[in-house]
């Protein structure tokens, strides 16, 4: 590129690179990732992802309601709302009592969020719907390793 300044040319060189090291960056087209409280029984995570677990909600059960995971480490959520109403999707260690948790938020009918969660070698873990009402209706299931 004669004329240009040396500088500018390296600079423009690494664009293309850029670009292209962004688009093999590995988007898990997460519309929402989760809070974390801390501990050690699972935990929100930034972390790379074993597997993707694809979870469907609708009026007023998740499916699949039980789900086990071949080992420990983090896993993303893939939440997808199939009903015709709003719903959300929570996940914390059994028994509550804060702890680690993560929330997806309100999930419009027909759109999906994706949140990420570290789950550890023995425990159980509660997903569900904390719209008030919609958990006790049936959409509830547990996590395990």
């Amino acid at each position: 590129m004669p004329g240009v300044n040396p500088d500018v040319r390296g600079l423009l060189l690494l664009v293309p690179a850029v670009l292209l090291l962004a688009a093999c960056g590995g988007s898990s087209n997460s519309s929402s990732s989760g809070n974390s409280s801390g501990g050690n029984q699972g935990s929100a995570s930034g972390g790379a992802v074993a597997q993707t677990i694809q979870i469907s909600e609708k009026e007023y059960s998740l499916t699949p309601s039980t789900v086990t995971v071949p080992k420990p480490g983090t896993y993303a959520f893939k939440v997808t709302n199939n009903g015709t109403i709003t719903h959300a999707f929570h996940i914390e260690a059994s028994g509550g009592g804060g702890g680690n948790e993560v929330d997806a938020g309100d999930i419009s009918p027909g759109s999906s969020k994706t949140v990420k969660f570290t789950l550890s070698a023995g425990h159980r873990y509660e997903m569900y719907c904390p719209i008030d009402g919609h958990k006790a209706e049936g959409m509830a299931g547990t996590i395990s390793g």
